[in-house]
């Protein structure tokens, strides 16, 4: 299977994403957190470091639950500040 590759707007969501579990994560261990949310400390590790920008729902969803955070709430900080549209911006005639 060939995977599409990422646009630019994926890859800083992943590494916000990254980002903002690792803050919540806070003093705890990796190993700690990776165990709570039934994972290895090596996918946490790839996760927090954005080299796994896409990773699966049920993932992220153990994790949230594990650090206090709602989908809602990884979701809403994680997104880069411009999502790219669908389809591209008409220009005025």
């Amino acid at each position: 299977m060939v995977r599409t590759p990422l646009t630019p707007w994926e890859r800083e969501r992943g590494e916000r994403l990254g980002a903002l579990l690792r803050a919540a994560r806070g003093e705890r261990s990796m190993v700690e957190i990776a165990a709570a949310a039934g994972l290895s400390a090596e996918t946490l590790r790839k996760i927090e470091t954005g080299r796994a920008p896409t990773a699966g729902f049920f993932t992220i969803a153990a994790l949230g639950a594990t650090l206090g955070m709602s989908l809602d709430e990884l979701a809403a900080l994680a997104a880069p500040a411009a999502e790219p549209s669908a389809t591209p911006p008409v220009e005025a005639a």
